[in-house]
C-alpha cells in the first residue's frame, strides 16, 4: 500500500518539479494547427508516447531502477548522460533537467532513503526526469511493473493538462482523451522490461522541429 502511495504522491500534480510549466512541443503544435481538438490531441499524444519520448522515458526509467538496485552509482551515470543526450532541442533538454533536479532534491529531502542519498551524490550536475524516477523507485525498492505504468499515466496527463490550457478541448474531452490512451500505457508498461538501451529511438520528426520553432514563438505560455 505505501508503495502505491508514494508513486501518487511524486506523480502527482502538486509535486514540486514545475511540470506544468512544459508542454513537451504540444503547444508548437497547437499553434501550427496539428492538433486542433479532440481527435486531433489523441493522436498526436498516441504518437508520443508510443513512437517517441513516452517510450524513451519508461526504458531509461527502467534501467535507472535496475542500476539502482544494483547499486551502480557508475552505470546511472552513464544513463543519465545518455537520457540528456536523447533531446532533441534546448528547450526539452531543458525540460528533462528542470525537473529531474526539482524530482531529486524534493524527494531525497521528503522521502530519504540511503541508497538513494549515495547514488545522488554521483549525480551533481544536471539530471533527468525519468532516470530520476527510475532511481528514487529503485532506491525504495519498489516493484518496477506499477513505476512504468504510474509514470506513463502521468506523461499522458501533464500533457493533457497543458492541452487544456492551450488547445480548444475542455476537461471532458481531456478525460476522454486519457481513458483511451491508458490501455496503450499499460501495454506499452509490460513490453519496457524487455526492451534494451538499443531500443531507444523516436519517431516523432513533427514534434523536434515543433520544438525547434517554439523557442522563437512570438506569443506561448510554455517553456517548451
Amino acid at each position: 500500500m505505501i508503495e502505491a502511495l508514494r508513486l501518487m504522491a511524486w506523480l502527482s500534480p502538486g509535486y514540486p518539479v514545475g511540470a506544468y510549466a512544459y508542454s513537451h512541443g504540444l503547444e508548437a503544435a497547437v499553434e501550427s494547427g496539428e492538433v486542433f481538438g479532440e481527435a486531433s490531441l489523441g493522436e498526436w499524444l498516441a504518437d508520443v508516447l508510443e513512437l517517441g519520448s513516452g517510450r524513451n522515458d519508461l526504458i531509461l526509467a527502467a534501467h535507472a531502477h535496475a542500476a539502482a538496485l544494483a547499486g551502480d552509482a557508475q552505470g546511472l551515470a552513464d544513463l543519465n548522460d545518455l537520457a540528456l543526450a536523447l533531446a532533441s532541442s534546448r528547450e526539452l533538454h531543458l525540460e528533462a533537467s528542470q525537473q529531474g533536479r526539482s524530482f531529486l532534491d524534493a524527494t531525497l529531502a521528503a522521502w530519504p532513503a540511503p541508497a538513494l542519498a549515495r547514488l545522488a551524490e554521483a549525480l551533481p550536475g544536471p539530471v533527468a526526469y525519468p532516470v530520476m524516477v527510475g532511481l528514487a523507485a529503485g532506491a525504495h525498492g519498489m516493484a518496477l511493473p506499477p513505476t512504468l505504468a504510474a509514470f506513463g499515466l502521468a506523461f499522458l496527463q501533464n500533457l493533457v493538462s497543458a492541452a487544456l490550457r492551450c488547445a480548444p478541448i475542455g476537461q471532458s474531452a481531456g478525460t476522454r482523451v486519457i481513458a483511451s490512451l491508458t490501455p496503450r500505457v499499460v501495454a506499452l508498461a509490460a513490453a519496457v522490461p524487455d526492451l534494451g538501451l538499443d531500443d531507444l529511438g523516436s519517431a516523432t520528426l513533427r514534434l523536434d522541429l515543433g520544438s525547434f520553432r517554439h523557442e522563437t514563438q512570438y506569443s506561448r505560455i510554455f517553456r517548451s
